[in-house]
């Protein structure tokens, strides 16, 4: 059995130990996980707050309009990350809302803060990549600024188990390709990124959506700072 002796100095006394030995032990045998199961909470959201980003409050409105759009009783958000607009959720609408990611912190995080929800939250750590098949149905599927992290077919497939009736999704529209990610003092927690990042289109989405049976009903354009646009899309299944 190997033992990994740690000194402490200022980087152990103000980081997650044991977050550190495990991305030690993942770098030193090869193996790596999915870039979002390290990227922690608090870097995330304090990047997308701020005046320079905007993303964490533009995303926030765009989800109440999300979550009132349809006459539906359950709802699925894809990448449900802190559960940014989930206070959006009416209890008297809907029965069940699932909230799906594959950072089991994030997941607990989301528990804390929407307690007062917590018998139709549903909470489910779920690797989009590979697991899709684990996927409850739900009549109106969320996938905000989640495609851009699993790719066209993966989400295809992620569409095809939830089997809904509308889907509104949100991604991001890049002037710059390569600076996809806005600078800030939390930028490097973002590194590992590009692993996982597809460029998005909004006409390489409509053509992936309606091979699998949906029609696009809406799609809005918000601008953000630096040369970013965050369009939302919304579909309909044909027939209904």
């Amino acid at each position: 059995m190997k033992k990994v002796l740690f000194i402490g100095n200022s980087h152990t006394y103000m980081n997650d130990m044991p977050e550190l030995a495990r991305r030690m032990i993942e770098d030193a045998a090869g193996e790596k996980g999915n870039p979002w199961e390290e990227i922690s909470l608090s870097d995330y959201e304090n990047h997308m707050s701020l005046d320079s980003v905007r993303q964490l409050q533009a995303m926030n409105a765009i989800m109440k309009k999300q979550f009132e759009a349809y006459s539906v009783e359950t709802a699925m958000v894809l990448g449900v990350a802190g559960g940014n607009g989930l206070e959006h959720v009416d209890a008297g609408k809907y029965k069940t809302v699932y909230g799906i990611d594959i950072n089991e912190e994030y997941l607990k995080a989301v528990s804390e803060r929407y307690s007062n929800i917590s018998k139709l939250l549903k909470l489910l750590k779920i690797d989009l990549l590979s697991e899709a098949d684990k996927l409850p149905q739900s009549e109106l599927l969320i996938a905000n600024l989640l495609i851009e992290y699993i790719g066209y077919e993966s989400f295809s497939k992620a569409v095809a188990t939830v089997a809904p009736r509308y889907i509104s999704c949100v991604i991001q529209i890049n002037e710059d390709a390569k600076e996809w990610v806005s600078d800030s003092p939390y930028i490097h927690s973002f590194d590992r990124l590009d692993e996982v990042h597809h460029q998005m289109g909004e006409n390489e989405l409509v053509g992936t959506v309606e091979k699998i049976g949906y029609s696009e009903i809406l799609r809005e354009k918000e601008l953000l700072p630096n040369g970013k646009a965050l369009v939302r899309m919304d579909f309909e299944k044909n027939g209904g």
